[in-house]
């Protein structure tokens, strides 16, 4: 419909758009961000650390810090925002990058570190990603009607 108002060129289906590497199934789609993930590894000289399951120690409790040597903070930043950037198809490490993104305005050797145990987690699980199914069920009460919202 929209060809005959505008003219159009089929492209095909999406696989890579800014970043995110998008894989059509039938009934699904995947989408992932294994090469920017692997690109912020490479940047901060980890592509080849060692990999754990967990982006944070258990218990860790960071703080100011002021009695610790200050790292780097321009580094420091930017490591933070790239992963953010990565928590759009990666909402497992929400909770760890907003802990460590708090201090980016004074960034200590513990901040660093819990920075590294993130990447280290990135290294090990850089395959993950959302994976969306078709859900061919109509959910219970859900007005099918023209107006999507709700008025």
């Amino acid at each position: 419909m929209m060809s005959s108002k505008f003219e159009m060129s089929d492209l095909g289906l999406l696989t890579y758009y800014l970043g995110i590497k998008v894989s059509q199934e039938k009934g699904s789609v995947t989408i992932k961000q294994e090469s920017y993930a692997m690109k912020i590894l490479k940047e901060a000289g980890m592509e080849d650390c060692n990999a754990t399951q967990c982006p944070m120690e258990p218990g860790l409790k960071l703080s100011k810090a002021e009695n610790e040597p200050e790292v780097k903070a321009t580094h420091y930043r930017r490591v933070v925002e790239c992963l953010r950037y990565l928590l759009h198809m990666r909402p497992n490490l929400s909770y760890s990058v907003g802990l460590v993104h708090r201090y980016m305005q004074s960034p200590r050797e513990s901040h660093a570190r819990a920075i590294k145990q993130i990447l280290y987690y990135l290294r090990g699980t850089i395959s993950l990603g959302i994976r969306y199914e078709r859900c061919d069920v109509t959910p219970p009460n859900q007005d099918l009607g023209g107006n999507v919202w709700g008025g």
